[in-house]
Order: C-alpha cells, then structure tokens, then sequence
C-alpha cells in the first residue's frame, strides 16, 4: 500500500504553506484537493497558490480543467491516484493538501457504482453542500427518500450527495437498492494531518484574506472570466467569491454589501469545513 500524507482543515488556515514546508523536507510533491482550484483563470478568488509559492514545491490537479467542464469526487479520485502512483514511481513522496473533504474521502477510500454516474447533477449537488452545508441537502433527501435519510447522517455529504444524485437521476430511491454505503477500504497508507486554531483567530484570518483578495483584483478576475464568455450561471462562477463579485456586477448589492456577505459566507464555510473534518477519523 502506497504511503501519502494528507493535510486538511479549514480554508485561510495555512494548508499550502505548511504543505510547501512538507514537501521541501520529505522530497515531495503537492496534490491539490480544492474542488476549486481545479479551475483555470479563477486565481484569486480561489486562493491558489501564488507563482512564488509554486516555484518553492510542485503542484499537481490545480488550475487544469475549464470552468465550463463538470468535475465530481470520483473522477478527483481517479486522477489524484494516477499522480499518486507516478510520484511513488519516482521516488517522490505525494502530499494531498486541500478542503474539499468529499474529494479527500473519495480518495482515501475509494468509491464504487453500479452504474455511470450523471456528472452535472454531481457538480451542482456538491456545490449546494459546499454552499450550504450538508443539513441543506439533507432536508432534500428527507423528502425525497426518507429512508435512507433515517441511515445517513446529516454531515455525511458524500452519501447525502450520493443518495440525492441516484434519485434525481433515476427516479428510484437508493434505499431500495441498498446502495447507502458506496466506500471502500482505505486505498493508501495516510498520515493525515488535520490543521486547526482557535476560530476567532481563523475568523480574522479569513476577514483579512478577503481584503487581500479585493486589494489583488477579485472584481477584475470575475469580470475578465464574464468577458471571456463564462457565465455566472456556471457552478465555479456561483462559489464563493466569484457569485459575491457576480451579485455586485449584477447590481443585487452594492460593493460593501457584497464583500460583507463574503467575509460572513467563507466563515460560515469553513466553519462547516471544521464540521466535516472533525468527524473523519484517523485524523492527527
């Protein structure tokens, strides 16, 4: 079983640089687990690492799919395995770093269907969670499939996603086929390393990390994306971030307004974040 690290936690807490530090003492590289910064062109808005900070480790599954394209947990994992598996070839020790914890679980555990899964309805179910939280989507399920909604806990968004994703798409609910638990064992020998601080501190971090990004140009990326022809309809354009600069252009809000609503969101989010990673387990 290949060995990995995995660093997760909460965004503005420190991931990548703490990741870089690793990777420059254990010959390693970096794998990107950010269902954002996947992305190309959404730089700011989404925290990547900056040219100096990809100079000093290299990164792998960041800025490589266009915000048009789909993108889940599944296909993270398949990818995430193939860098895995060449970086061991080599000699190089694979540090997985994000806090998208769906694509950290997908990966570390695997995933099975049984059948081929629908990608858009994927891609907008994780990005409600991402959003507003597991509770939001698992009210849905209740209605939808209250019995796999009594198995499944609230904050298990992978199988909330799962379960709401084989509905939608089928028309059946999972639980008659029995198909509430989609995890396999642990595909690789993780030291994973949880990252966290005491929240008022984190809260001000984010505060601060958002004036950064609004002094960098967050407004002017969202804008240029538009420009280039990406609609704020599409999910990367509706995260956070880039939909609070959209409601500004689309003059919902003014531009105070708007920058409040995203400090008080991304604080609410990695406050869900903490949620999720304090429930995973054999996390140091």
């Amino acid at each position: 079983m290949k060995k990995i690290i995995t660093i997760c936690g909460p965004t503005g807490i420190g991931k990548t640089n703490f990741a870089i530090d690793i990777a420059r003492h254990f010959n390693g590289e970096i794998i990107g687990a950010d269902s954002m910064q996947i992305y190309k062109y959404m730089d700011i808005g989404t925290a990547k690492p900056d040219s100096d900070e990809l100079k000093m480790a290299p990164h792998h599954l960041v800025g490589f799919l266009d915000p048009k394209q789909g993108f889940d947990a599944g296909q993270y994992a398949d990818q995430a395995g193939k860098v895995i598996d060449s970086l061991s070839e080599k000699g190089r020790l694979p540090i997985v770093a994000g806090g998208t914890g769906l694509y950290i679980r997908a990966l570390l555990h695997g995933l099975f269907r049984a059948r081929p899964v629908c990608e858009k309805r994927l891609s907008e179910l994780t990005r409600l969670q991402g959003e507003h939280g597991s509770l939001f989507l698992h009210e849905q399920l209740k209605i939808c499939d209250p019995v796999a909604a009594e198995k499944i806990h609230p904050n298990d968004s992978f199988r909330v996603i799962r379960a709401l994703e084989f509905f939608q798409t089928t028309g059946q609910p999972i639980s008659n086929k029995q198909m509430a638990h989609d995890f396999k064992a642990s595909r690789y020998q993780s030291l994973t390393i949880g990252l966290f601080m005491d929240r008022k501190q984190l809260y001000e971090r984010i505060n601060q990390r958002v004036d950064s990004m609004i002094r960098q140009g967050l407004l002017s990326e969202v804008n240029s994306l538009i420009e280039q022809g990406y609609s704020l309809d599409l999910n990367p354009m509706q995260s956070i971030g880039s939909r609070h600069m959209g409601m500004f252009l689309k003059q919902e809000v003014d531009f105070e307004e708007a920058v409040r609503l995203l400090k008080r969101d991304t604080r609410r989010y990695a406050k869900r974040q903490f949620t999720w990673f304090n429930r995973e387990k054999n996390l140091i």
